[in-house]
């Protein structure tokens, strides 16, 4: 057996190879699109839950929000809160009244709504209002105005201003400190609109966080509350309430990214995270490590991979056993096959078993004999269709160039200027007797040019602009013979892609000279250029033709140089955005050409 195997190698390798094909490729497409398709589904269930769950909790903090936001509302626009605020210094009647219709009022917003902890009516004298356990002695003790968000409202002069989690440090509850979020504003006296006070209105901390830890990410993913310049301003961790989102990644994808969801890097290991917004401005961002969603299929791929290997030791051993029957005439018809594809058509094989081997050798044999009839007539149908291709491209460009003219003519009659629509035709009549009316596909620089300039009419009358057109001709080179409309479509494309979208006159330049190498024709305008990726497209033509995502005036250009110079040209285009684009085409050997 190894004997056959170092005589047969060549053979047995291919047997093992299709083997391995036929018996791995179902095995392995099935297992890996198994193995796939629970991922996507598993990624998409878990994602799709934790969005939902996001969006429900951000519901949820929203509400509580807005009790906060409706609640300061209110208070702000009551004119008895006011009058009180304003009457604190007045007569003992007076402010006996206030304080007991301000500590009700208060006490009633607390009482009423289970997500409003306390309420405060602050005076910058060091005097106020508070419901529940508000302690005069403990706002005695702290200059308000120097508090930092006492500072920011006023600077929003009214506006809310938001502050992290944290405890209360007016209540007199010693140890009892209650958690709180406080949105605080300055009060208004409406007549005057001047400040008169402070109202900040505390939010339950213990409800906000309580919603915010009950949901669950994988077994180490978390949730929580960061403000519009990425402070943390809800988490249980209260040390690192007020700084800033420490890590860059994650940092990027919550202030500089709409997306709501988002991957990031945090110590080498790759995070998943979501992110929903808040009702006043906040945002609530989840994170969970990548490998806590699709870690359960871990196990799952191993076991793909050990099937697949014992498939394919199976797979081996079928190869080599197979090998060793059919090696010797198999051998016999690829000597022959080498010798024929070494030219020589005489070859014949003389195989005379009655299987498919012996079946093989006698069409072998009948189609060596075809080949040689066969290599004539092709080589007559490949002149053939050289000359169909160069037809072809002449008359794939001629309805292009007369579909962009009468579309033209079309938009002027529709839109009722039939005096600059009579210019076009006319224009177009003269164009047609300068191009389509001469016969060959080659013509002179000095006709191209002409066509150009009265295509620049048409141009100039549909668009009401002045397309300036500087020619640079180096004498000589006027009479030499180029294929028709070889550079009319980069004056189209310059029109249209490049100063149109301007809607600005626009420069023209088109430079003709002999270079040593060969005939340079280089067509600049001053048009808005082209985006770096779809400039890389266009200077690999053959990747462009591909993907067809070339247009008709440049795929035009490049299969005619193709066809008419085979490899004895350069074309290269340079632009950048805002600075115009240039062209440049390089005939190395210029070859005139018939149709």
């Amino acid at each position: 057996m190894l004997k056959k195997l170092r005589v047969s190698k060549s053979f047995t390798a291919k047997i093992i190879v299709v083997l391995l094909l036929v018996i791995l490729i179902p095995t392995v497409f099935t297992s890996l699109s198994f193995y796939w398709v629970s991922d996507a589904i598993l990624k998409k269930n878990v994602r799709e839950s934790t969005l939902q769950i996001a969006e429900q909790t951000a519901d949820s903090l929203s509400f509580i929000l807005n009790v906060g936001i409706d609640t300061s509302d209110f208070i702000s626009s009551d004119p008895n809160i006011q009058r009180a605020a304003l009457q604190i210094n007045g007569n003992a009647f007076e402010e006996n009244w206030s304080f007991q219709y301000i500590n009700t009022l208060l006490n009633n917003y607390v009482y009423s709504n289970s997500f409003v902890k306390i309420v405060y009516l602050l005076k910058e004298e060091g005097k106020g209002w508070g419901s529940g356990t508000f302690s005069d002695s403990e706002l005695k003790q702290i200059h308000l105005s120097d508090q930092a968000w006492v500072k920011e409202a006023r600077r929003k002069n009214g506006e809310l201003v938001w502050e992290g989690l944290q405890y209360d440090h007016l209540s007199g509850g010693g140890e009892n400190t209650d958690l709180v979020l406080p949105v605080g504003r300055v009060l208004k006296d409406f007549d005057t609109m001047k400040n008169i006070g402070l109202v900040q209105v505390q939010l339950d901390g213990q409800s906000i966080l309580g919603t915010v830890q009950k949901l669950k990410l994988g077994n180490t993913g978390k949730f929580f509350v960061v403000d519009s310049e990425g402070r943390i301003m809800i988490d249980s961790n209260l040390e690192i309430i007020n700084n800033r989102v420490r890590n860059p990644d994650l940092y990027t994808s919550i202030v500089d990214n709409d997306r709501v969801e988002f991957e990031f890097e945090m110590e080498g290991i790759p995070y998943y995270g979501v992110k929903q917004l808040l009702s006043n401005g906040w945002m609530l961002v989840g994170t969970v490590p990548v490998n806590e969603i699709s870690g359960q299929l871990e196990r799952l791929q191993s076991r793909i991979l050990l099937t697949s290997a014992i498939f394919s030791m199976i797979a081996v051993g079928i190869g080599l056993f197979v090998a060793g029957m059919v090696t010797k005439p198999v051998k016999q018809l690829t000597q022959s096959m080498l010798r024929v594809q070494q030219g020589d058509l005489g070859t014949r094989t003389d195989i005379r078993t009655a299987d498919e081997i012996g079946f093989l050798s006698k069409q072998f044999n009948k189609m060596v004999h075809e080949i040689g009839k066969l290599m004539q007539q092709v080589e007559n149908e490949q002149n053939e269709k050289h000359h169909a291709e160069l037809r072809a491209v002449m008359h794939r460009i001629h309805p292009h160039f007369l579909f962009n003219t009468l579309s033209t003519l079309r938009w002027l009659i529709d839109s009722g200027q039939n005096d600059r629509a009579s210019e076009v035709l006319s224009a177009l009549n003269h164009l047609l007797e300068a191009n389509m009316g001469k016969n060959g596909v080659m013509i002179t620089v000095d006709e191209e040019l002409d066509i150009i300039r009265k295509y620049l009419i048409i141009l100039e009358l549909r668009y009401e602009k002045h397309f300036h057109l500087e020619l640079n001709i180096e004498p000589g080179t006027e009479k030499i013979m180029i294929p028709r409309m070889l550079l009319q479509p980069l004056v189209e494309n310059a029109i249209f892609h490049g100063i149109v979208p301007k809607n600005t006159d626009g420069r023209i330049s088109i430079t003709i000279r002999n270079n040593g190498e060969g005939i340079e024709f280089l067509v600049e305008d001053d048009g808005r250029g082209i985006g770096e990726e779809k400039l890389r497209l266009l200077n690999e033509a053959k990747t462009a033709v591909e993907k067809e995502e070339i247009g008709i005036g440049l795929r035009h250009i490049y299969d005619t140089l193709r066809l008419y110079y085979d490899q004895n040209w350069e074309c290269s285009i340079v632009s950048g955005r805002g600075q115009g684009t240039a062209v440049r085409i390089l005939l190395k050997k210029p070859k005139e050409t018939t149709s």
